[in-house]
């Protein structure tokens, strides 16, 4: 499986991802922050699958 989701927009997918799960889980915003699992994921595999419909990939690979 190829990666397409480089090492920049990775952290940044993790911090974010994190970021607003904690904020879901301690009220501060509503259960939409519970979305902040798909960019956690996403950086975690290395693999958007919107970038691979629209032919995205970021960094170097």
């Amino acid at each position: 499986m190829k990666t397409n989701v480089g090492g920049l927009d990775r952290l940044l997918r993790i911090l974010a991802g994190l970021a607003l799960i904690a904020l879901a889980a301690t009220g501060t915003v509503g259960a939409w922050g519970w979305l902040g699992v798909i960019p956690l994921l996403t950086g975690l595999v290395r693999l958007c699958p919107l970038y691979t419909l629209l032919g995205i990939r970021s960094g170097r690979h």
